[in-house]
């Protein structure tokens, strides 16, 4: 082969998972690239000239190693890792003429592996982080929205271009308030959070977590409670946007300060406001989405891939 390229994997176990049975695996991989795959010993190659080729090879690998490191080797499912990747991921012909897919994982200091986002929604949503200080990235359960902000979030703080990150959550949901709730404010806080607390988890060992909020690096804070403040040099993310009135969007939004990036998630189909309330999350959508230096992504039942069934739940509600 006068143009190979090889991709050398951890072990020949991991190679069988990803060939599967027969090479099916391989298959799906060959006529998505349109090139014959070679396997010998741990390594997989193609032979071709074509960078864009190439880029696509690598991308799905590590992928597919990306997602069997974060899975047990008994509940992994290579077939269905490789025909999510190549059904949800990038055009050929996106690939070749606007971007390498590559570019868009997230690279966090410390971390074992770098984060691949998973579809176009959500490499327009990494890239929207890159771009812009306010984004807002809005889609259902399950579709990395959350994931991805604290990923990237996590990339700033330990690459140290900001030197703190804020979480915070509207803790007012379904008519129950904080202040009937016990313990001390960050024990009231804390499972409002959790879900944040596992997407780092996920990204960086937990005792970097740990030390992180022990130094006050992650900070914690209830929504009521950033009046007044002015957040300079940190990533701000607000989660659950949906649930925060307008008055509470407006005042969270004056709160960006010099050298902070402010991610805001939410899922408009999951509002538990009491119905005399208007979502903040719809009304800032709707009025500021002309503006050119803030972002908007919108993702859907497709960018789901936290599981094949939430996936085909998402998209049952969004067709009915």
């Amino acid at each position: 082969m006068n143009n190979e390229f090889t991709i050398v994997l951890p072990d020949s176990c991991v190679i069988a998972q990803i060939c599967g049975t027969n090479d099916s695996n391989i298959k799906l991989i060959e006529n998505h690239l349109g090139l014959s795959v070679f396997t010998k010993g741990n390594e997989l190659s193609i032979d071709t000239d074509d960078d864009s080729k190439k880029q696509q090879f690598k991308f799905i690998i590590d992928r597919i190693l990306d997602e069997l490191s974060e899975t047990s080797s008994e509940s992994a499912n290579p077939s269905d890792l490789i025909s999510s990747i190549l059904n949800n991921g990038f055009d050929r012909d996106e690939i070749n003429t606007n971007f390498n897919a590559g570019d868009f994982a997230i690279s966090i200091p410390g971390s074992t592996r770098k984060v691949y986002p998973k579809t176009r929604n959500q490499c327009a949503l990494v890239n929207a982080f890159r771009k812009n200080d306010l984004v807002f990235a809005v889609g259902p359960a399950g579709s990395g929205k959350t994931f991805l902000a604290v990923a990237e979030a996590l990339r700033l703080v330990l690459s140290k271009k900001i030197n703190s990150i804020i979480l915070t959550r509207p803790v007012v949901e379904a008519g129950e308030s904080l202040g009937f709730l016990p313990g001390s404010l960050e024990e009231k806080i804390n499972p409002y959070l959790r879900p944040l607390y596992d997407s780092m988890n996920s990204c960086i060992p937990h005792e970097t977590v740990h030390k992180l909020t022990e130094n006050g690096i992650i900070e914690i804070a209830p929504l009521a409670y950033m009046r007044g403040r002015t957040l300079n040099n940190a990533a701000v993310i607000l989660d659950e946007a949906q649930n925060t009135t307008s008055e509470q969007m407006k005042m969270f939004l004056t709160r960006m300060g010099e050298n902070s990036k402010v991610f805001i998630t939410g899922d408009i189909t999951q509002i538990d406001l009491p119905m005399r309330y208007n979502s903040g999350l719809v009304h800032a959508l709707k009025i500021l989405r002309d503006i050119p230096e803030i972002s908007i992504v919108e993702l859907d039942g497709s960018d789901v891939v936290r599981s094949s069934l939430v996936r085909k739940i998402v998209q049952a509600y969004e067709n009915e």
